[in-house]
């Protein structure tokens, strides 16, 4: 009798460790540890609100404060041997370019030692003419072009063709915040798996999130796999992110707020994940702690399989943040 004992969790660590490290898929660095006693309040308050009440925060930080947390935080992910981080930074009329001029200072400062892949973050939209102002000004900085379509409520589809013709121009990928909110009545990321095809943008673009895949009939939800093959699209999910999602009354399939990803990676998505939010309003208690993200994925998704859990962890989100090995 074979009384060794297996810990596939080691099994993993070895696996990601071999493939070069840990790959964050998706961050806010630039909002990293902005936690303060005061602001804990905040934590409670809706998503939506919370696109509004970081502005404080922002318009009181110097690029000195946002270089810190950046450090902060990029410190953390090289002590957990990641090899690659994606981050979204804010760029707008409140924050200005204060997190693109701290951006630049983390790359000059630890380019060499991670891989560094910044998106812009259009907490303002990108229609209205200010905000467009600062989207086309980050946009040259950055090397992914973000989106949140949610913040152009009515004109997404207006939102997703200025973020991907700026993308072709630009020669540059594309990284979108959808279906955040749980809920079958959202469709956003069939929304952006059509205007990928429509743009030509196939295998350039990122769906960050997905969780209200999961929220809806398996009939739409095998529809829409089929529909991201096709743009060859790929899914970031960030499992602590939207763990916490409350619970409603509204009657949908059984499933967990995170990212369907046992179903996904079976059908051929290549799927990627992130820390989003650490230590912020969006999420006081996240510590930035990639095995956790990990396990609260393995678990809730149910998905045992190490080899694609590694592979998850470390060349998925080396293809969706653009870096070949």
């Amino acid at each position: 009798m074979n009384s060794k004992n297996y810990n596939p969790i080691e099994e993993v660590l070895e696996k990601v460790k071999s493939k070069g490290g840990w790959v964050n898929a998706h961050s806010h660095l630039d909002r990293a540890y902005s936690l303060t006693p005061d602001t804990f309040a905040l934590s409670n308050s809706y998503l939506k609100e919370k696109w509004h009440l970081v502005d404080d925060m922002k318009r009181n930080s110097s690029v000195d404060d946002i270089y810190f947390r950046m450090e902060k935080a990029i410190t953390y992910m090289l002590e957990q041997g990641a090899q690659a981080i994606g981050s979204f930074i804010d760029c707008d009329e409140v924050i200005e370019d204060r997190s693109i001029q701290a951006a630049q200072r983390l790359k000059d400062n630890y380019g060499k030692d991670i891989e560094i892949r910044f998106a812009n973050q259009v907490l303002k939209g990108v229609i209205d003419p200010k905000a467009r102002q600062w989207f086309d000004l980050s946009s040259d900085f950055v090397d992914i072009i973000g989106g949140l379509p949610a913040k152009d409520f009515g004109r997404e589809d207006e939102h997703l063709d200025i973020l991907l013709s700026t993308a072709k121009a630009k020669n540059k990928l594309v990284h979108v915040h959808v279906d955040q909110f749980n809920t079958d009545e959202e469709k956003e990321t069939e929304q952006l798996a059509r205007k990928t095809i429509e743009h030509g943008m196939q295998g350039k673009v990122s769906a960050v999130h997905s969780i209200s895949v999961a929220a809806h009939p398996r009939k739409y939800r095998f529809e829409l796999y089929d529909l991201i093959k096709e743009a060859d699209m790929h899914i970031i999910s960030c499992p602590t992110a939207w763990i916490d999602h409350n619970r409603t009354e509204r009657l949908a399939p059984s499933h967990n707020s995170v990212t369907p990803v046992d179903e996904m990676i079976p059908r051929g998505i290549n799927v990627a994940f992130g820390t989003d939010n650490i230590n912020d309003i969006y999420k006081p208690f996240s510590d930035g702690h990639l095995l956790t993200e990990l396990r609260v994925m393995l678990e809730s998704c149910h998905f045992y399989d190490v080899d694609k859990l590694a592979e998850i962890a470390t060349d998925n989100g080396l293809k969706a943040l653009g870096i070949k090995k």
